[in-house]
């Protein structure tokens, strides 16, 4: 009997010991699975970086480059000939003659197109490959824009996060030794729940800043192809740009340079080129071409071994084109306001950014460079006095809150300075800034 019971107990203990076996491979196994939905990895990037990335990876940028090359291909239709038309006849039955199908006769003609339809198609087709360029390297200045903006927005956004994280981490560790000091009866209810609610709102206003960050570098992992499981982290240094530089730059340099470099502008003033070529070719379409050709008949009812030589062509009566060319001089006319609206946009654009950007640097050139230094010193010191109770608590957490809201305001015009010089590139098409 005790050895029954011996054994009960060893049974048990197996059964236990793999049961605790099994719990601890299933955490294993959910971990593992946990772990690989989680970013893996990081990669760290500059802008140069970042831009030269996305020069090869992204496929926005491949997909559009094509176009021009399907555009240069328009080209080469432009340049062929028309193919000559061949036509050969054999007899198959006749009353006069005993054998029929030794009758044969051929034809073979060839259109000349006049006026100078083939060079004008030509010239379409070339102006054709021009627009499809400027589309493409405009493309390319939106797509920088954005994934610049994008750059140095998850940057400075997430160096706002840390300031939440060290108010968080430092504030729940208060939290813990109030209600530690409550239990003993030291300190009132309302200080553990005053601390508990700065806690809670600070968390709910992280968690709106973190589904920002995530959101944008999201579409920046996407114009570089960076795997979803791998965090970009941007590096910049603190001072990109330095102090007064968007004075050494003139407006009316900017405003050149968009002038003459921004290809949505090019692309207007091509459309024009376009339009213009195209009434050129409707007028020129409304004289008739000419067919030449060459005809040889075996046994004709002029003669054996008949050959003659002709030529043929429409009799411009009463269709003349007119609707196509009234058609295209309307797309002329149409085409030049849409130039004239392209470039009174192309200069309030420059206008518009460049006084932005004047705001904001005056902005970020009145804050004392020692500021963030000081008053990160300064809430270290509020910190350790709150702790030895030498401030009150409403003392404390307006510090706090103080600390916060300067410092991602600050975040927020150094973002704000980087982004308006980015916007001067983007409207001048020029790479004035932050290289």
């Amino acid at each position: 009997m005790p050895n029954f019971v011996a054994l009960n107990k060893i049974m048990r203990l197996k059964v236990i010991r793999t049961f605790l076996l099994l719990q601890i491979a299933c955490m294993l196994i959910g971990f593992s699975v946990y772990a690989q939905g989680r970013v893996t990895d990081t990669v760290r990037l500059t802008v140069k970086q970042a831009d030269d990335q996305f020069l090869k990876n992204n496929l926005q940028v491949m997909a559009q480059r094509y176009n021009i090359d399907i555009a240069g291909a328009q080209v080469i239709t432009a340049r062929l000939f028309t193919n000559p038309d061949f036509t050969i006849n054999n007899g198959l039955a006749g009353t006069n003659e005993p054998n029929p199908m030794s009758e044969q006769s051929a034809n073979i003609s060839q259109l000349i197109t006049t006026a100078g339809k083939r060079n004008k198609n030509i010239r379409l087709a070339k102006i054709g490959v021009e627009q499809a360029r400027y589309q493409f390297f405009d493309l390319l200045r939106t797509l920088k824009n954005t994934l610049r903006t994008d750059f140095f927005s998850v940057y400075y956004q997430r160096q706002s996060a840390k300031v939440y994280n060290q108010e968080i981490s430092s504030l729940s560790k208060t939290l813990s030794i109030f209600k530690q000091q409550y239990a003993k009866g030291n300190i009132a209810q309302k200080e553990v729940l005053r601390i508990q609610s700065q806690l809670y709102s600070l968390q709910a206003e992280y968690n709106n800043l973190q589904t920002g960050i995530d959101t944008t570098e999201r579409e920046l992992k996407i114009m570089l192809r960076v795997p979803a499981g791998i965090a970009i982290d941007p590096q910049v240094a603190e001072d990109i740009t330095g102090k007064d530089i968007l004075t050494n730059v003139p407006y009316q340099r900017l405003l050149d340079s968009a002038l003459t470099n921004r290809y949505d502008l090019r692309y207007s003033k091509a459309t024009v080129d376009y339009n213009n070529m195209n009434l050129a070719l409707q007028k020129a379409t409304a004289v008739p071409d000419v067919s030449l050709s060459l005809n040889f008949d075996k046994l004709g009812s002029y003669g054996h071994n008949f050959l003659s030589g002709g030529f043929s062509m429409p009799l411009p009566l009463f269709n003349r084109n007119q609707g196509n060319i009234r058609q295209a001089t309307l797309q002329v006319d149409q085409s030049k306001l849409q130039l004239q609206n392209q470039q009174n946009q192309v200069e309030n654009d420059v206008t518009t950014s460049y006084k932005i950007a004047l705001r904001v640097e005056t902005l970020y050139n009145s804050f004392d460079p020692q500021f963030k230094q000081d008053f990160t010193h300064l809430i270290g010191e509020v910190f350790k006095n709150y702790e030895k109770r030498n401030i009150s608590m409403l003392e404390f957490l307006d510090f706090y809150d103080s600390y916060k809201t300067n410092t991602v305001q600050l975040n927020n015009v150094l973002l704000n300075r980087v982004t308006s010089l980015e916007q001067l590139n983007y409207v001048t098409g020029t790479p004035f800034f932050n290289q």
